[in-house]
C-alpha cells in the first residue's frame, strides 16, 4: 500500500536505535525525508549510513530531549535543513533511577515524566508553527502498554500514562490547527542489544517463562511490527484517525517480566 509520505519530512526523536531507527526505516521505504534527534552522535551516525541505502535525505541532530531548549533548537535545525516539517515522531523514553517508589526519589519521578510525556509535549510544540504550514499533518507519541496495564516500574508506567492522555488531549486542542496526535502503545519488542535481548540472554530460563506465560503468539514482538503501525498513522491514509492510542503487543498478558519486591507487596 502506498501511504503517501513520499517527500514528507518527519523528525523522529530516539531514532538512533531500536524501535525509533525501526520507525525511521519504515518512514524512509515510503519516500520519506528524515530528521533524527537522539542524544549519541555516534549512533546517530550509524543510523544515518544504515538508513542510507533508501536514497532518501537524512540529517541528526544530537540532543537531549529532556533539554526542552536543546529539543527545540534541534527540531528548528532539522526543520531548517529539511526546508520544513509535516509530521513528529516523539519515541524517545525510559527509566530515570530506580523506577519505583521505594526504590527511587520524587527527582527521579520527575525526570522519568520529563523524558517520557514532557519531551512528547516539548517536541510538538517545537513543530507546530512548522506542521502549521504543512498538508495533513501529524504526530505519534510511542507510549507503551504499561501505560494502561499498571506493573513495575512505576514511574514509567505513570509517564506513559499520562503520555498517552496527553495524546488525545493535544488531538483535541490542536484539531482547529488540523494536526492530528496518536499515540502507539507496543507491548514487549525484542531487538539486538534492546533490553529484552539482554534479558533473554542473561536469564534464559526466566525469558521462556515470561514468553510462555504472556505471549499468546509465543514469541515477542517485532520492531517493524510497531514501525509500520506508525507508519500508516502518519499518513493521510489515517486521516480520520486521532486522539486514539493504539496498542501493538499480540494481546500481551502481563507487560512487564518484573515483580514487586517482597517488601513491597507487604505496604
Amino acid at each position: 500500500m502506498d501511504l503517501g509520505l513520499d517527500g514528507q519530512r518527519v523528525v523522529v526523536t530516539g531514532g538512533s536505535r531500536g524501535i525509533g531507527l525501526g520507525i525511521a526505516h519504515a518512514l524512509a521505504r515510503e519516500g520519506a525525508a528524515l530528521g533524527l534527534i537522539a542524544r549519541g552522535a555516534d549512533g546517530l551516525a550509524a543510523a544515518a549510513a544504515a538508513l542510507a541505502g533508501h536514497g532518501r535525505p537524512v540529517v541528526t541532530v544530537a540532543a537531549d530531549v529532556t533539554d526542552f531548549v536543546a529539543l527545540g533548537a534541534a527540531v528548528d535545525d532539522v526543520a531548517e535543513r529539511l526546508g520544513g516539517l509535516d509530521r513528529v515522531v516523539a519515541n524517545a523514553g525510559g527509566t530515570v533511577g530506580g523506577g519505583n517508589l521505594l526504590d527511587s526519589d520524587p527527582d527521579d519521578f520527575v525526570a522519568t515524566f520529563a523524558l517520557n510525556a514532557g519531551h512528547a509535549a516539548a517536541v510538538t510544540s517545537a513543530a507546530v508553527p512548522y506542521l502549521r504550514q504543512a498538508a495533513g499533518p501529524a504526530v505519534v507519541f510511542v507510549a507503551s502498554v504499561t501505560g494502561i496495564r499498571p506493573a513495575p516500574r512505576t514511574a514509567y508506567a505513570a509517564a506513559k500514562a499520562a503520555e498517552i492522555h496527553l495524546a488525545s488531549t493535544l488531538a483535541r486542542e490542536l484539531a482547529p490547527l488540523a494536526i492530528r496526535v496518536n499515540a502507539v502503545s507496543p507491548g514487549s519488542i525484542l531487538f539486538e542489544g534492546g533490553s529484552w535481548d539482554r534479558y533473554q540472554r542473561n536469564d534464559p530460563d526466566d525469558f521462556d517463562r515470561f514468553v510462555r506465560e504472556e505471549f499468546p503468539h509465543g514469541r515477542l514482538g517485532r520492531v517493524e511490527e510497531v514501525a509500520d503501525v506508525v507508519a500508516f498513522l502518519l499518513s493521510e491514509r489515517a486521516s480520520w484517525i486521532t486522539g486514539s492510542n493504539v496498542v501493538v503487543d499480540g494481546s500481551q498478558g502481563s507487560p512487564s517480566a518484573r515483580r514487586f519486591s517482597p517488601a513491597e507487596r507487604r505496604l
